[in-house]
This record gives structure tokens, sequence and C-alpha cells, in this order.
């Protein structure tokens, strides 16, 4: 295991590295729950989704680990996935079985463009300042995400357009209480450097939601092992339409650039990126990113991709494979404890994700903010990516903005032409999503 994961050139240790592979998995194990709720809603079986999902997150997170030696986790991506649902086959009526065929066809794409190299390419022409920002703008939007809670959390929708969000109430049993407890519980643990403040942060939430009615003991244990109402089942008779083009473009633009976000981010917040400001094992990270949606697609689920709550592994300590492999392995275990990882209510794990919000902000301070040409497009790509609830769309804007200003101010030879290519499909995006 310190041979193939080299866990001592990374300046870690196996417990270190398990911990923070179960801290991972426990932070975004909510998909197991989320992701058939949301792909059922176009007809395909809730069961067979819960299984795929488990299953690619698991296959994916693996190749992740063997092949990248990288602490990051891969599922069925949220926002990929309503797309896929609500957009596709309910807004524009395709059936689901050609939104799948839209997502392989993103797989092959996606593991032709690792390798060739273009993808990794295009991580290395995003600019030093916009790299740093990624990762606290990231911060920003895992801790929204946390507050929120999917709207039962410490900041609610306001009542009116006047006020979008407010402070949510703190009545005896409600999930927003339950937050408030667990932040104290891993604050306290944090600043008294416990080991693990994070995971025990959540087990102790989870256990204090029990009395509150939060969440309650499992009590059905039937497990479902049949993928075949939803596996292999693609439909291409329409794939070359007008729609299908643009629907496929939009999972292609929201996966890379969500991946990438993720990648850079994570890894300049762990230290680990080259003295070029690159990401190690960049391709093999988003070959596992590329596998993962053709496999997830065979099997019968929306876009996988590299998850932002990998941040909570690498917070504790996470820097090698073996904390993806620990992840992965907490996967395919779902499938048949699936009773016990789906009573951990998202209250429970939503401290933690704040928390690591603060993990994220102290690349904040290597930004030049007395240099208009790096702070401007630095904070629109933090400002962007909690507001507009997408990494994707931060760094569009941040791109954006740095060519612009670039080129309005007569310097744009400094500007990569990658750069210039890339920020074209940015705007190209925006027209598109204007019609």
């Amino acid at each position: 295991m310190e041979k193939f994961f080299k866990i001592k050139e990374h300046n870690t240790t196996v417990r270190t590295e398990i911990l923070a592979g179960i801290t991972t998995f426990m932070t975004m194990a909510y998909i197991l729950a989320v992701n058939p709720g949301i792909l059922s809603a176009t007809g395909m079986d809730a069961n067979a989704v819960f299984l795929a999902t488990a299953i690619s997150a698991g296959i994916a997170t693996m190749v992740m680990a063997l092949v990248a030696n990288l602490p990051f986790a891969l599922a069925p991506g949220m926002g990929l996935n309503a797309l896929f649902a609500f957009t596709v086959v309910l807004g524009m009526g395709y059936s689901w079985q050609m939104a799948l065929a839209a997502v392989f066809i993103e797989g092959i794409i996606f593991i032709v463009l690792t390798f060739l190299n273009v993808r990794e390419a295009i991580i290395n022409c995003i600019p030093t300042g916009v790299k740093k920002a990624v990762s606290v703008g990231i911060g920003l939007f895992i801790a929204f995400i946390g507050l929120y809670n999917g709207g039962s959390g410490i900041v609610q929708l306001g009542d009116a357009y006047s006020v979008p969000l407010k402070l949510g109430k703190f009545s005896a049993n409600s999930p927003a209480l339950l937050i408030v407890i667990g932040l104290i519980v891993i604050s306290v643990l944090l600043i008294l450097k416990v080991h693990g403040a994070l995971l025990i942060g959540i087990l102790v939430s989870t256990l204090i939601a029990l009395p509150m009615g939060i969440t309650h003991l499992p009590e059905n244990w039937s497990l479902n092992f049949n993928l075949s109402e939803i596996a292999f089942k693609f439909d291409f008779s329409k794939i070359f339409s007008l729609d299908m083009l643009i629907i496929l473009f939009t999972f292609l633009f929201v996966d890379m650039f969500d991946t990438v976000g993720t990648l850079i981010g994570v890894s300049t917040k762990a230290g680990m990126l080259t003295n070029e400001g690159k990401v190690p094992n960049a391709k093999q990270a988003l070959l596992a990113d590329a596998i993962g949606t053709t496999v997830g697609a065979c099997l019968g689920t929306s876009t996988v991709t590299t998850y932002v709550e990998s941040a909570s592994g690498v917070s504790e300590g996470g820097r090698t494979g073996l904390t993806a492999f620990t992840t992965s392995i907490l996967f395919f275990l779902a499938i048949f404890l699936s009773p016990i990882f789906l009573m951990i209510p998202s209250a429970a794990t939503a401290p933690a994700l704040i928390i690591v919000g603060v993990f994220m902000m102290s690349p904040v301070k290597e930004i030049k903010w007395d240099d208009y040409l790096e702070a401007i497009p630095a904070f629109f790509t933090i400002i962007m990516m909690p507001l507009t609830y997408s990494i994707a769309e931060g760094i569009a804007f941040g791109m954006t903005s740095y060519v612009l200003l670039h080129l309005l101010t007569g310097k744009f030879k400094d500007v990569k032409v990658l750069s210039y290519i890339v920020t074209a499909f940015f705007i190209l995006d925006f027209v598109l999503k204007s019609v």
C-alpha cells in the first residue's frame, strides 16, 4: 500500500488517508438518495437508479485512486442530473433513453479529448490568479450549499423579491438548529486539534438527529440488484437533431468545467499543484471522469463528475489515491448497507461543508488585489460560483473578464491562444442560454 500510493512521499499516513476517504464519502453520500429521486421523475426505476449511482461512483472513484493516485471522489453530478431530468426529458419532451444516449456520447467524446490532451491543456491555460480564485469560490459555493441545505438550513429563501434570502427558523426540531449544533461540535474539535473532527461531527449530528425526529433508524432492509430496466437503454434515433446537439454541448460544457474547477480548487488548497501551477496527474484524473460518465450511462445514470465534496477529505489530510480508494469501497458497500447510509440526514453533513468552506479561503491572500488585471477576474470567479450555483459559470465569468480586460487594455499578447478559444466557447454558451 505504501509503495503503490506513495504514502510517505506525500507526507501522510494510512490512517489519515482512510479517515479522509470516509469523511469524503459521508459528505457526498447524499447523492445516493437524491439522484434516484431526481431521475425517477423521468419514469426511470428509482431502485435501479440507486444501484447505478453507487456502482458508477465506485468505479469512477476507483479509477481515480488506482490510475491518478489523487484523493478525489466522483459520482453522478448534481445540476447535471437536474439538466437530464427536468430540461431534457420533462422540459424538451425527449425520452430518458435518448438523454442517456447523449450522456454516453459525452463520455466517449471526453475519453477522446483526454487522450488528445485537450482537457489537460484547458486546465493549464487558466491563469494563476483565476486558479487561486477557483479554490476560494468553491469554498463559498460549498459553504452556501451547507448553509442553505435544500431550503431548510441556516439560510433560506426570502418571502419576497426584495429579500431573496433570509435567516432560517431555529425551532426545537429544525434542521437549521441541528446544523448549528454540528457547527459548534466541529469547530470546538478543530480548535482542540482533534483528528477527524469533520467525521466525528457528522456522526454526532446524526445521533442527535434521531431524538429530534430529523432522521430515523432503518426499518426496511430490502435490497435490489436489478439494473435490467435502465442499463444500456439507449435511443440514438434523434441524436443529430439541433436540440440534441445543444443538449450535448451543455452536458460537455458543464461537466468539463465543473471537473476542471474542482481539480484546480481542491489541489490548490491541498498544496498539490506543481511549481508550474499544474494539477498533478491531471490527464489520469480527467480520464477517471470520462470513464465514469461512459460507464454511468451504460448502467443508467446521468453524467459522472468529480465532486467538490472531495475537499472535506483533503481537509482531513487526504493526499493520495488511498483516500479515493476508501471512498470507492464505501460506495460499493453502500449497495448492501443502503438503509444505514441513507439515514444520515443532509443537516448532519451540512456543518462539514460549511467548515470546509472556511478551509478553502486561504488562497485568497495570494491573489494580487492591487493588480486589477488579476483582481477583477479573480473577484468574478469567486462571487459567481455561489450566486449562480455553478463552478462552471464562475470559471466562465473569470476567464471571459480576464481575456476581455487584456484585449481592451492592449495587453492581448499576454494571453495564451487557447485562452481565447476557451473564452469563445464561454461566450457561445452565454448566447445559447439567452436564445
